[in-house]
């Protein structure tokens, strides 16, 4: 069974940086378009980013400009590096298909401070 294990997250202040990794056991992993996911305390979960397997990417007007997803398919790692943090960015971020089809992993909290 797949497992996907996301990392990167930490607490940093605003106008900070932060890189995200998404790692996925079995090679399937490479071969679909990954989203990266956010949900703060008592909100939905909202999508960030995505990128297909050809590495064309494509964000919302909440992060466009500020994040940028990547992919390394030879390690089945997907990254999102994030700039210019908010306070509003302040979330668990994780990441998976659209629909999902693999487990979710645990996220990585990422906190930004004011």
């Amino acid at each position: 069974q797949v497992q996907v294990v996301e990392s990167g997250g930490g607490l940093v202040q605003a106008g900070g940086s932060l890189r995200l990794s998404c790692a996925a056991s079995g090679s399937i992993f490479r071969v679909n378009a990954i989203n990266w996911y956010r949900q703060a305390p008592g909100k939905q979960r909202e999508w960030v980013a995505v990128i297909t397997p050809e590495g064309r990417a494509n964000y919302p007007d909440s992060v466009k400009g500020r994040f940028t997803i990547s992919r390394d398919n030879a390690k089945n790692t997907v990254y999102l590096q994030m700039e210019g943090l908010k306070p509003e960015d302040t979330a668990v971020y994780d990441c998976n298909t659209n629909p999902p089809i693999y487990p979710w992993g645990q996220g990585t909290q990422v906190t930004v401070s004011s």
